[in-house]
């Protein structure tokens, strides 16, 4: 009797850890289903310790070229022209290349040591747009004036791309050496237009001479010279005013109280005959008790230019609208009853000599045609005075609509 319960026992004890053993192939077999290494002949001859153990070769077989991969590409990145930033979930920088630590000056870091963005880079623009770019899973550029201790400020732009697990790739240029071309070119062309000045000048002296001697019949291709002459000349002196305004805005700018609504109606007037050849009128919205800290002759400067362009792209019978509103500073709107901007011109109204879509212009002879720097001359001014300006065409009369916002600090009432 005990022989037999030992053989049952031992049955049992055997048969119980082949069904064990058969439990734990058929997981193996699902875990290497999941590979799809090998075709099913391999599946069924080879045995399961076998295959386990070449898969376990071959995943570490990729993890060590992955390593290698991740390796050569840091390797890159080390040496590459432009900065690179990895930053996780929680703002964690988990590594930048050697262009990054120099442009963000980065000397408290080291590689595979987790540290906060920002502690390391005291930049609360590129911790604002790195957060944007997870909320939004979308590309951000930022451009911004970046400080460091004892260092000018360094102009850069930064690309941040959304990456899996919250994780973000930053991208850090350096846009300084552009601004210093862009100042040296402005300079150069500066120099240049001072220099035209004194000849440009003599020569118009030249011609007024000659039509005080010259007949009727001859005098038309001199007056036609005279007037080609004078634009040259109005030219140089915009790109001058630009030139001064942008190198240094408080220099020159003479500050005087003014009343807003008295220097719209005064600039308006001295426009009325050109406005009333095409029966346009003005129509003006606000308080007549603003005060502006400014220089009156560059805000002068501002609303006839602005003026003039509204009564050119005017359709005629029209009408001007200035509505003047108070807030944080103030906000003075100028739309036209015109045709309005076209949308490819619209980013580019400011730039110098930019001239727009000819649509715009087609009701203008060639005499009557803008340098293209009256708008930039605008913004010039508008921004020396603190303030910004943006075009638009307005919602309701699908005209063009200027406005002008100007800070608190030069607004009095």
């Amino acid at each position: 009797m005990p022989l037999i319960t030992f053989i049952l026992g031992l049955c049992l004890g055997v048969g119980f850890g082949f069904w064990k053993q058969h439990q734990v192939n058929q997981q193996l077999r699902r875990i290497l289903d999941l590979f799809h290494h090998g075709t099913g002949a391999e599946l069924t001859s080879l045995p399961v310790l076998s295959l386990v153990r070449r898969e376990i070769f071959r995943i570490l077989q990729t993890s060590q070229q992955l390593a290698g991969e991740l390796q050569t590409w840091q390797q890159l990145w080390e040496i590459a022209p432009i900065g690179y930033l990895h930053v996780d979930e929680e703002n964690q920088l988990l590594w930048c290349n050697q262009r990054a630590r120099e442009l963000l000056n980065i000397d408290r870091w080291q590689p595979g040591k987790v540290r906060l963005l920002l502690e390391l880079v005291l930049s609360y623009e590129l911790d604002r747009s790195i957060e944007r770019t997870r909320q939004c899973q979308q590309l951000q550029v930022i451009e911004w004036e970046f400080y460091t201790n004892n260092k000018s400020p360094l102009l850069l732009k930064a690309s941040c791309f959304p990456q899996p697990s919250g994780t973000v790739a930053v991208f850090i240029e350096n846009q300084q050496p552009l601004v210093e071309l862009s100042r040296s070119r402005d300079r150069a062309f500066a120099d240049l237009t001072h220099e035209l000045r004194t000849p440009l000048t003599s020569i118009s002296l030249v011609t007024e001479l000659l039509l005080q001697r010259l007949e009727n019949s001859e005098r038309h291709w001199v007056e036609r010279m005279s007037k080609e002459i004078h634009r040259l000349i109005d030219l140089v002196q915009q790109w001058l005013d630009i030139s001064r305004l942008q190198e240094n805005p408080s220099q020159h700018l003479q500050y005087e109280s003014i009343l807003l609504g008295d220097l719209i109606v005064a600039t308006w007037e001295t426009l009325s005959p050109l406005a009333g050849q095409k029966e346009v009128e003005l129509t003006y919205n606000g308080s007549s008790s603003i005060q502006l800290e400014g220089d009156p002759h560059r805000l002068t400067q501002v609303f006839l230019n602005l003026f003039h362009n509204a009564i050119k792209h005017s359709y005629p019978q029209g009408e001007i609208r200035v509505e003047v509103q108070r807030g944080s500073g103030v906000t003075i709107n100028i739309i036209d009853s015109g045709s309005g901007f076209q949308a490819s011109d619209l980013p580019h109204i400011f730039e110098r000599l930019y001239r727009g879509d000819p649509s715009r212009t087609r009701q203008q002879s060639k005499e009557h045609e803008g340098s293209g720097l009256g708008l930039a001359i605008v913004q010039e001014i508008i921004q020396a005075h603190g303030g910004s300006i943006e075009a638009q065409n307005h919602p309701e009369t699908g005209g063009a609509w200027l406005q002008i916002i100007l800070p608190q600090s030069s607004v009095q009432v």
